[in-house]
């Protein structure tokens, strides 16, 4: 399925591999002509005709010199959450007659910031078979032995056949849930009681699942990590020219918990935030279909619709009143963009 910027994806799951999750490229084979680092960056890759190196041509991906020897190329990547891999995206935009032939992608579990070495020695399992790549394309694969075998993974390593350049790599799946507090801000930490945590975090386990629209940037951006870096990583829908408009949003928490501290963050909007917003919550069954959340109405509001402020962090405290809660919507008036949502509490028993 494509997004409304034309990119292709995995719609309803996250790119574990972001490097705006904390995915980061650990080490190569060889990047001598671009680093690593570039595979994990947003978007898809730029084109700069005449922009060179001391080494050649300068590409925004991972390019391996031209191997004059048996053998082949690999990229170890430890992924920003763990969870299990359902697909990928091998994107070798602007690179054509310098692309790999082939590729293939494998997985392991281990602890986060555990060294390359050690990682040479780990008990690797195949999730992507060898498969032919196209120049100057997203590769989208299903990866089959993730599904069949259900295992969740922290690192991957990503094989180019026998060397070549990609833009950009792409590991979709479902995060594990983890349920854990992290680092607080001053800010937030002021706020934050002891046992809560963020169950709207992606990397706790969070999902977004549906959208009324997201024009100018993805649903999930809204659950990441960090404040967004600019207003392209946020959650933005379109202008609506209908009076009386809403948008929304529809979350899936990472656990079943009593939401007691809601944060909005309009970072770096400025002349396109929402002029309200409202918070919805549902206590749904196990497996409930999105169709089914999307349209009960039996969502309770958890906080009424409320006037925002510009590039601001919001904090509304909840009181506790409010039952334990699965999903969240989050509605906007009339439209615009939101940065971050974060919904503390602690997890039900």
């Amino acid at each position: 399925m494509k997004d409304d910027a034309g990119t292709a994806t995995f719609t309803g799951l996250v790119d574990m591999a972001a490097e705006s999750l904390g995915g980061k490229a650990l080490g190569t084979s060889d990047e001598f002509f671009a680093g690593a680092e570039n595979l994990l960056k947003p978007g898809r890759g730029v084109f700069l005709p005449d922009e060179f190196t001391d080494r050649g041509k300068w590409m925004d991906g991972w390019e391996s010199r031209r191997k004059r020897t048996p053998g082949y190329d690999f990229c170890v990547v430890e992924l920003g959450a763990k969870g299990v891999v359902l697909g990928f995206d091998i994107d070798t935009h602007h690179f054509n007659g310098n692309h790999p032939q082939f590729a293939s992608v494998e997985g392991t579990s281990a602890a986060a910031g555990t060294p390359l070495a050690a990682l040479a020695g780990a008990e690797w399992t195949e999730l992507l078979a060898q498969v032919p790549l196209r120049p100057d394309a997203q590769n989208l694969f299903v990866a089959l032995s993730g599904l069949a075998k259900n295992d969740a993974v922290t690192h991957v390593r990503l094989n180019i056949f026998p060397d070549g350049g990609v833009a950009r790599f792409r590991v979709f799946g479902r995060v594990s849930p983890r349920l854990e507090a992290p680092e607080l801000d001053a800010e937030t930490a002021s706020r934050v009681e002891a046992g809560f945590v963020d169950l709207a975090a992606v990397k706790n386990g969070a999902v977004a699942l549906a959208c009324s629209d997201a024009r100018f940037g993805p649903m999930n951006n809204l659950l990441l990590p960090g404040r967004a870096p600019n207003m392209g990583g946020g959650w933005e829908t379109r202008r609506s020219r209908n009076a009386g408009n809403s948008d929304w949003i529809l979350v899936q928490l990472a656990a079943r918990g009593a939401i007691r501290l809601v944060e909005i963050d309009t970072n770096h909007f400025k002349g396109n935030f929402p002029d309200r917003f409202a918070l919805h919550a549902c206590d749904a069954a196990p497996g409930a279909r999105i169709t089914d959340l999307i349209s009960n109405t039996r969502f309770s509001s958890v906080i009424p619709a409320t006037k925002l402020q510009a590039h601001t962090r919001h904090f509304f405290p909840v009181t506790g009143e409010a039952g334990a809660a699965t999903h969240v919507k989050l509605e906007i008036f009339p439209d615009g963009g939101i940065s971050r949502l974060r919904v503390w509490g602690p997890p039900a028993p």
